[in-house]
């Protein structure tokens, strides 16, 4: 069974080192649509061949394979006036992420024994997980209430064009948007209860109305995407089934909600074509949107290898410990880096920006390998311990890995807060649990 195991992780490393050398030939041939092509089909391969074995549709390494080659291979088409050709050091480091990140995962797994444990009806785990619910959404409801006082508007309503960029009050916002972990939430729960009561059906109903009327109150697509996809991973992880027509209704609802939020961020067609600097200009924007928020990314990033001077030492991926502790406002000097991008306007990051702004290359090769030996113990996590909540750490991990394209994720406050809040739910789920000894 191991020297079966070896030689798969063999198919997946040669598959994965083949396919991207042929993509960095092609680019450098000026190839950039073959190269792209190669990219995606390692893609969908890692992403086959992880689901395949696992039978998991939402698998981290396959999921992280996906986002990040997958995201990687749209950039290399390079549609834009904004792109070029990227530096040999960026080719590299990209590479390494998605190896170290394969080799820390396996790593870690090889640790443990493959033991699956089903959750169990549990009515005093289901009546946690309802306070849990109704806790979050309090406070959620509150400290937006708070914030709309003190800031003296609500974004949705508010015609200025970067008005929910400003809807922010430091340390408050944090809470506000903890609605997003409620539909998540809401899944466990009705796994996890054996009946559910017609009056605790209104009341999800109602917290799950709040964990979107506050990201659209906000507009905040990625808050709402964010909600939906993290309850989607916890159903199929718990489930393990999705059929058509939870698909094409998911679509047909997120879609028109996606549309809507983008006009009321009062962002029009020609300011994003603007922006966006497409080569083609009559490329239509439901293509150009999605196109510019996953590529430019790995722009931003080649951007800050062939223009980055001195590496921060750590202090980028600190912030978090700054920003959570208050000392951000006592020792400002110590964050005052510069942001290394294409366009004033598209400050997206990818995952690993700020690694290798830390350390370089040495960075990302630290990096990835925790964040696989992280992605490994979530997993176990998940399939060995009994308390639900487990899956709310590998629905966060999931969408984390999944849009890695997008964000510096284990460098925002926001995903240590999410972490910590999902901890001591974690505690008081556990807790709660123990019978006393007779």
């Amino acid at each position: 069974m191991r020297k079966q195991v070896t030689i798969m992780k063999q198919i997946d490393y040669l598959s994965y080192g083949i396919l991207y050398g042929c993509a960095y030939l092609g680019a450098r041939q000026g190839y950039h649509t073959l190269s792209a092509l190669f990219l995606i089909v390692a893609a969908f391969l890692l992403y086959i061949l992880q689901v395949g074995r696992t039978k998991n549709l939402v698998d981290l390494r396959g999921i992280f394979a996906l986002s990040w080659i997958g995201g990687e291979g749209i950039a290399c088409f390079q549609l834009s006036h904004l792109q070029h050709d990227w530096a040999d050091r960026t080719w590299l480091a990209f590479f390494l992420v998605y190896l170290c990140f394969q080799i820390g995962y396996d790593f870690r797994l090889f640790q443990f024994t493959e033991e699956t444990r089903e959750i169990e009806h549990d009515e005093k785990q289901a009546k946690r997980l309802l306070l849990c619910i109704g806790i979050i959404m309090g406070v959620s409801i509150a400290c937006f209430l708070c914030e709309a006082l003190l800031v003296g508007f609500i974004p949705l309503f508010d015609s200025a064009p970067h008005a929910y960029s400003h809807f922010h009050v430091s340390g408050v916002h944090y809470f506000t948007i903890s609605c997003v972990l409620i539909p998540a939430l809401t899944v466990l729960y009705t796994k996890v209860s054996l009946l559910v009561p017609k009056k605790v059906i209104v009341f999800l109903v109602f917290a799950n109305i709040t964990a979107a009327a506050i990201p659209i109150l906000c507009v905040s697509r990625f808050q709402l995407l964010f909600a939906v996809g993290f309850a989607v991973v916890t159903y199929l992880m718990l489930y393990h089934k999705i059929t058509w027509k939870m698909i094409v209704g998911l679509f047909l609802i997120m879609i028109p909600m996606y549309v809507l939020l983008t006009v009321a961020r009062r962002h029009d067609v020609s300011y994003l074509n603007g922006i966006f600097e497409m080569k083609n200009v009559n490329t239509p924007i439901f293509i150009t949107q999605p196109y510019m928020y996953i590529a430019n990314n790995y722009e931003n990033f080649n951007c800050m290898v062939e223009q980055l001077t001195e590496h921060s030492k750590g202090l980028k991926m600190l912030f978090p410990v700054f920003a959570l502790s208050g000392l951000k406002f006592v020792f400002p000097e110590l964050l005052s880096f510069p942001l290394y991008i294409t366009k004033e306007e598209l400050t997206t990051l990818t995952m690993f920006y700020d690694a290798y702004y830390d350390f370089g290359v040495i960075g990302i090769i630290v990096f990835s390998l925790l964040v696989g030996i992280l992605a490994a113990q979530i997993r176990r996590w998940t399939l060995q311990n009994k308390n639900p909540i487990t899956y709310l750490f590998y629905g966060q991990m999931a969408i984390y890995l999944g849009l890695s394209f997008f964000t510096t994720w284990f460098s925002n406050p926001t995903t240590w807060f999410w972490f910590v809040l999902t901890g001591l739910m974690y505690i008081g789920i556990e807790y709660k649990g123990k019978r006393k000894k007779s």
